[in-house]
């Protein structure tokens, strides 16, 4: 089998190699991958700044869909055809996180989905909702269920308002997901092309904060003075002093990206003062993925997807690591 294998860190020294394809043991399933999506956490992989330390070579990628095609001894959950894509760290079932159940994350601390075969447990697995493509599948593992939490972790009221900051997947599906909860989505770009997109998706009101850099104060007005109730921060250091002030007394962020750089100290009052409580989402639960999956299924929720060959695993890396793209980047493996 083919498989894409970071064998030394960059762009362009990610290989199309052979592999023995796997066989599954007790306990184990063997899926046929069908689609392959990135985040940005799979870009830092490769460039070897998110563990300098990784062990190599390692396969990147969290986030895969395809066809169980053989079943261990042992394993009565699955069988042969069905549709399934893994969750992001095989060790977190449900409840709350611990150091164990984070550990045995896919593409990390161990090898990940950019591959034609995989194995794993069948506990690691779950079943996708049947409306929806193998490339569009491939999209939830990570950003969706990332987003789902964020919301979930909330406990928002309809008709709250969350922020969302940038296109890209997570941010995205916290759009489509909030509208589902009827809540009110403002959300910033750094383009008005990405915007009108946004807007298309059901988007409430946006603006473009090269245009507008105080976007905080568009905030406060579009929300009477208030702050919203929620921001779903991918930004990180760089935007999360903005946040705060976006946010209402009381209110929920919700810390999920380190996109961006510190551009000033981090405002310790402002959270005392409004009293914000700062959550760290880190992916999520196969419960949480299992809990998403039926929400999505009943809505007949489309994720935003632009589907690229398999052999473009560099390019489509690139163009991440440029930012151009909206939504989720996904191979077709083929």
């Amino acid at each position: 089998m083919r498989v894409w294998q970071i064998s030394k860190f960059g762009i362009d020294s990610l290989e199309l190699i052979e592999r023995t394809a796997p066989k599954p043991g007790h306990g184990e399933v063997l899926v046929k991958i069908h689609a392959v999506s990135f985040n940005y956490r799979d870009l830092l992989m490769v460039k070897g700044i998110y563990n300098p330390k990784l062990k190599l070579p390692r396969i990147p990628c969290s986030d895969g869909a395809g066809e169980v095609t053989a079943v261990g001894e042992g394993v009565t959950a699955w069988k042969r055809g069905d549709r399934v894509a893994g969750i992001f760290m095989q060790n977190w079932i449900d409840g709350h996180p611990t150091p164990a159940k984070v550990k045995g994350a896919l593409g990390g601390d161990i090898d990940g989905m950019l591959a034609e075969y995989v194995v794993l447990p069948a506990t690691g697995l779950v079943a996708i909702p049947h409306h929806l493509t193998f490339e569009e599948a491939a999209t939830l593992p990570c950003a969706a269920v990332t987003a789902w939490n964020a919301l979930g972790s909330a406990h928002l009221k309809p008709g709250s308002t969350v922020l969302i900051q940038g296109t890209g997947g997570v941010s995205i599906f916290a759009l489509q997901f909030a509208r589902l909860m009827g809540l009110r989505v403002l959300g910033i770009s750094g383009t008005q092309a990405k915007l009108e997109r946004a807007f298309e998706l059901g988007l409430h009101a946006g603006i473009n904060y090269r245009e507008l850099p105080d976007w905080d104060r568009w905030v406060l007005d579009e929300t009477g003075g208030e702050g919203v109730d929620l921001v779903v921060e991918v930004g990180g250091v760089g935007t999360l002093p903005r946040s705060l002030r976006s946010v209402r007394m009381g209110g929920a962020i919700a810390q999920i990206g380190v996109l961006s750089e510190p551009t000033e100290l981090l405002p310790l009052p402002v959270i005392l003062h409004k009293q914000v409580r700062i959550r760290g989402i880190y992916v999520g639960s196969r419960l949480h993925f299992e809990q998403m999956n039926k929400a999505i299924a009943l809505a007949q929720l489309r994720p935003v997807e632009e589907s690229f060959p398999w052999t473009e695993a560099r390019e489509v890396l690139t163009r991440m690591d440029q930012a151009t793209h909206f939504g989720k980047l996904v191979l077709t493996v083929s």
